[in-house]
């Protein structure tokens, strides 16, 4: 049994637990951290762990065979690191670091460790039409692919979270930056982006940019248009495009019963990322906690967290210059070449 500690028990660390407590055999979570400490001795309690106050304590807690990270984004480069160096295996929730330098500093704790110990939260690399979108492209049905198009729209932030204009990027369209390498995969990389905004919707909020367009190069020329739109008002709606040389390929969208009635032809649209992508989460913690207890972790790595973070980063320079923004990376370290 692979005993969990959590740290960071709000919406996103609940959500985990409780597919941990009543889906996924063969784990347990024994201890639990949060901020708001109130949160935390209720979550502690309601899944018969036992609360923590020093996050670091429950890092190197001897009944902690590995921690899963759900707190604040930047918090996530600190937890990361501590948990590396105790030898624990990790689950970082995205992003991975605000910054692609945190990342690269992550890497080095883990290549100093010697074997792979994190994972990050890079969740529609599990989900079923995203697995089968890529093998499709893959196959060669729909030829070299050309376009992708791609939009991640929310009916509102959850959980009536504050959000920065930084977060479209740092914290929600990274799902976009990793899973479209994970659809197109081989050795393509990205070499530009650009950030450009429209008028700002009338719900968003004094300030808020929303929504907020990125256009993305990759070194085969692949060109790539992304849309985050946070108060999009109707549903919560992922949707993705591939357009090859021979056709193209897309996203189904969830299954729901058609209802025509009083003129209209229509089905529902999910109103939250728990009910689209349940699943995906649920066969995701399946497979890191089967990963774990194999002793080889095979999922999204740190390296993935570095990439992701750094076409972040030029989204936000291009955001404040509006210039198309190259995209610097190191080279990727042989550590995680074969993975």
């Amino acid at each position: 049994m692979l005993r969990i500690g959590f740290i960071g028990t709000g919406g996103m660390g609940q959500h985990h637990i409780e597919n941990i407590m009543s889906t996924i055999p063969g784990a347990t979570v024994v201890a639990v951290n949060d901020a708001n400490e109130q949160v935390a001795q209720q979550v502690a309690a309601n899944c018969g762990a036992r609360y923590i106050a020093d996050p670091y304590a429950l890092i190197r807690a001897e009944d902690v065979d590995a921690v899963m990270i759900a707190s604040w984004d930047p918090t996530h480069e600190g937890f990361s690191i501590a948990a590396i160096e105790a030898g624990k295996y990790v689950f970082c929730e995205k992003p991975l670091s605000d910054t692609p330098e945190g990342c690269q500093r992550i890497m080095e704790a883990e290549m100093k460790a010697g074997k792979r110990l994190l994972q990050v939260g890079f969740m529609r690399r599990y989900d079923k039409d995203y697995r089968e979108l890529r093998e499709v492209i893959a196959s060669g049905t729909i030829g070299i692919p050309l376009v992708i198009h791609a939009t991640h729209r929310n009916l509102a932030p959850a959980g009536g979270a504050e959000i920065t204009n930084d977060m479209a990027a740092t914290n929600s369209l990274v799902h976009e930056f990793d899973v479209t390498r994970f659809l197109i995969g081989g050795n393509d990389t990205y070499v530009s982006a650009q950030l450009v905004t429209p008028r700002p919707s009338r719900f968003c909020g004094e300030g808020l940019l929303d929504p907020q367009l990125v256009y993305l190069e990759t070194s085969s020329g692949i060109r790539i248009d992304l849309e985050m739109y946070w108060y999009c008002r109707y549903g919560y709606d992922i949707q993705c495009e591939v357009v090859g040389d021979l056709g193209t390929a897309s996203l189904p969208a969830p299954s729901h019963t058609v209802v025509r009635c009083d003129g209209k032809n229509a089905f529902k649209v999910v109103p939250t990322w728990q009910e689209r992508f349940h699943e995906a989460y649920v066969t995701e913690l399946r497979e890191w906690i089967a990963s774990v207890q194999a002793g080889k972790i095979v999922g999204p790595s740190a390296w993935d967290g570095y990439v992701a973070s750094s076409v972040a980063a030029a989204c936000r320079q291009s955001r404040l210059t509006g210039e198309i923004i190259p995209i610097e990376q190191v080279q990727c370290p042989e550590f995680y070449q074969s993975i």
